[in-house]
């Protein structure tokens, strides 16, 4: 029973100090005078998925690669199964009125390079450059849209600032460094405890590494995606649900394990390879009528997609 509560414990303290460290790094390059609009492209992004980066990290290099890859895997799944169809079984999502068309051709050509890669045996660091590479092309991309988006609104330049939800214009100097203190402590050891113990439950249940990472690691680091989204569905933000959803699956897969192969090489398991990977697409390619034809995805859609999630976690678990 012990390491289910210190895996528990584990990622609570990853949630909690990715949060923190986010505040704090928003408001100080704020203060040093990094645009608004830097922020939310690069550091916001990094940092809400620290907590993925420092468990593929941990895991690495503590020997147990499957989970490292177990997560990002899993996390993509989860996002799209469970993470747009709990809310929308709950409440629906207007996603008619979204376009996130760009964004999302980005996240399947970021998915089929990965999987591409993965079927060269073991993600390495020529695998990490290539992902990473991407990423600097998406990243870039969305900076110049960006930067076009804002210019086409100088009337309302404060609106980046109340895009960026981690912002306290009056919060002082020495709360900013408690937070930046507490994110860098807590992370390294939010990761230690859930990475270890989740290994020992593996172990002790006679599953593999790979299936740990890909159930209750995946599951408990999409937790902010989930709140993230109900929230939005709650408000009638589908724009936010959808975005925040597609963004993440792509980070996922281009920042997380491209950083995490400079610490190490990501063996492959055949099981990814036969399974977990087209699990991955294929619950990419379902939301494509909610994207391109203006769908919007019911209560109906919602039971679909949540069935499948435990269908597939069923099919890995039995």
């Amino acid at each position: 029973m012990m390491p289910w509560i210190l895996s528990g414990l584990g990622l609570l303290i990853l949630l909690l100090a990715g949060d923190t460290l986010v505040k704090g790094a928003v408001n100080l390059s704020l203060r040093l005078g990094v645009p608004a609009l830097i922020v939310s492209l690069t550091i916001v992004a990094f940092g809400t998925s620290a907590p993925e980066l420092l468990i593929s990290i941990k895991a690495i290099l503590e020997d147990a690669p499957g989970i490292a890859l177990g997560n990002v895997v899993g996390s993509n799944t989860a996002n799209i199964l469970l993470v747009l169809g709990i809310p929308a079984l709950l409440a629906g999502l207007h996603t008619s009125e979204c376009d996130s068309r760009k964004t999302y051709v980005f996240m399947i050509a970021a998915t089929l390079l990965f999987i591409a890669l993965a079927f060269c045996g073991s993600f390495t660091w020529v695998s990490g450059l290539i992902l990473l590479a991407a990423l600097a092309l998406v990243l870039g991309d969305s900076f110049r849209e960006a930067r076009r988006h804002r210019e086409a609104c100088k009337d309302c330049p404060e609106d980046e600032l109340v895009d960026l939800e981690e912002v306290d214009p009056d919060m002082p100097a020495s709360r900013i460094a408690i937070y930046l203190l507490l994110g860098m402590i807590g992370l390294p050891l939010g990761a230690s405890l859930l990475v270890d113990n989740a290994t020992i439950i593996a172990r002790t249940y006679g599953v593999s590494e790979t299936v740990i990472g890909l159930t209750l690691v995946a599951v408990g680091t999409s937790l902010p995606e989930l709140a993230t989204t109900m929230m939005a569905a709650l408000r009638r933000q589908a724009d936010v649900a959808l975005g925040n959803v597609i963004g993440s699956n792509m980070f996922n897969l281009l920042a997380i394990i491209g950083i995490a192969t400079l610490f190490g090489d990501i063996p492959v398991a055949e099981s990814f390879l036969r399974l977990d990977l087209w699990v991955m697409l294929g619950a990419s390619l379902l939301i494509i009528p909610f994207v391109f034809f203006k769908k919007d995805i019911t209560r109906g859609w919602g039971v679909v997609l949540s069935a499948l999630y435990v269908i597939y976690i069923l099919a890995i678990l039995l």
